[in-house]
């Protein structure tokens, strides 16, 4: 009621409305990488290190899982699976005290895997109504969801999946639908199905190629809509219609195979490919609606480049956190080198953006912390006890980690 009172004027209830969005974006970690999959946070006063004693909680999973925590509100969801992947599980925790307050499970066949994968490493997506995330064995993808109480809301069959490496890929939820990157040796679509019901909103085919881990992010067109940025080998970077489907603009395919994510700020995409634990060649590209073809790519990079990890952008500086090590700071504009240096340790999550710290865990589960800045400063280490190959995620005032068999929550500093 007092909001009521306070917005009398239709310009003053937008405001208000503005408002609230944002509180509500800033609070809550709702996908792979947090809004638009940038992977940052403003949250305030998270520390740099932390002594063993000093998590606010520690909670001890029944199953092995790569996957993110997702946050909405005091709920925060994580997936786990047993070895073979023959049973999947969907845990909702207490975000502030990490409390269960349910978990799901249902049965799946068992199948191969990547030494570094694991048979629940795609990150789960919400709307703050559903959780909902995919599956996948060695004859089908699935995406179920299930609603805030515990219950299964609905379940998809994709189809087929084939992949040498098994899933990697997460679904988004944007204005209350469900995208769904399907990219891979077989059969390839984009699918956008209804975050309520599971319903097929629209389906756009694709050409198959060497399958992709990369979840797509949604960014403005130029044009006054949105869009789906997305890429993989055989498609390259790609911009979809959000509401349809349809293609905008495509760039030439890709040498290699995908896994980091794009990110998308001021109209560029920032994308890599590689293989063999290499990133090989990284894109800068333009997304308006009205770039010509032959100017699509803004600039490229072909050395010293990320694989598996994603990138951050602060400002005008890009940070490409390598696989094996090796930290590059660009001009995000231009390409231009700043600064690149080795820091220890092997990386297969993706690094996060707090304030001005950029937060990475290595696969032997050591937090590193690096200052954001036009000069290279490492800031801490702190080790989580655990081997861990997910990304950090932040929301409700709590730094969080996914370790191989616990979920750790960092209260931030009082």
């Amino acid at each position: 009621m007092h909001f009521v009172r306070r917005c009398h004027t239709l310009p003053a209830f937008l405001a208000c409305l503005i408002q609230i969005t944002t509180i509500t974006a800033q609070d809550n970690w709702p996908r792979f990488r947090g809004a638009a999959g940038l992977g940052v946070s403003s949250q305030q006063h998270i520390p740099v290190t932390w002594n063993a004693d000093q998590p606010a909680w520690k909670v001890t999973l029944p199953a092995i899982g790569h996957s993110s925590p997702v946050i909405w509100g005091n709920h925060l969801f994580v997936t786990s699976a047993t070895e073979g992947g023959s049973e999947r599980f969907m845990h909702c925790l207490d975000a502030d005290s990490g409390a269960k307050l349910w978990d799901a499970s249902f049965k799946m066949e068992a199948s191969r895997k990547h030494q570094k994968n694991s048979w629940a490493s795609s990150t789960p997506a919400t709307d703050g109504t559903i959780v909902c995330c995919l599956f996948a064995d060695a004859s089908e993808l699935v995406a179920k969801a299930w609603n805030f109480a515990g219950q299964e809301a609905w379940s998809a069959d994709l189809g087929s999946y084939e992949s040498e490496h098994n899933l990697g890929v997460s679904a988004i939820i944007e204005d209350g639908l469900v995208i769904i990157a399907n990219d891979q040796v077989g059969p390839s679509s984009f699918i956008a199905l209804q975050a309520a019901t599971g319903q097929v909103v629209w389906k756009t085919e694709r050409t198959p190629g060497k399958t992709s881990y990369s979840t797509p992010t949604v960014a403005p067109d130029g044009a006054g809509g949105r869009q789906i940025v997305t890429v993989s080998e055989s498609g390259g970077v790609t911009g979809l219609d959000l509401k349809t489907g349809k293609q905008h603009w495509q760039t030439p395919k890709l040498p290699m195979r995908t896994v980091a994510s794009p990110i998308v700020l001021d109209g560029l995409a920032f994308a890599t490919c590689g293989e063999g634990g290499n990133g090989k060649y990284f894109a800068a590209v333009r997304t308006g609606l009205d770039v010509p073809n032959d100017q699509r790519i803004a600039w490229e990079r072909k050395t010293m480049l990320p694989y598996v990890p994603c990138l951050i952008r602060k400002n005008d500086l890009l940070f490409l956190w390598g696989d094996k090590g090796i930290m590059v700071c660009l001009e995000a504009a231009t390409g231009n080198e700043v600064w690149s240096e080795r820091i220890d340790g092997q990386y297969s999550g993706s690094p996060i953006l707090i304030e001005d710290r950029i937060y990475c865990v290595t696969e032997d589960g050591i937090v590193v912390v690096l200052q954001a800045g036009r000069q290279f400063k490492e800031l801490g280490r702190t080790p989580l006890g655990d081997d861990c190959h997910s990304t950090p995620a932040v929301a409700n005032g709590h730094l969080y980690f996914h370790t191989f068999k616990q979920v750790i929550a960092i209260k931030s500093a009082p």
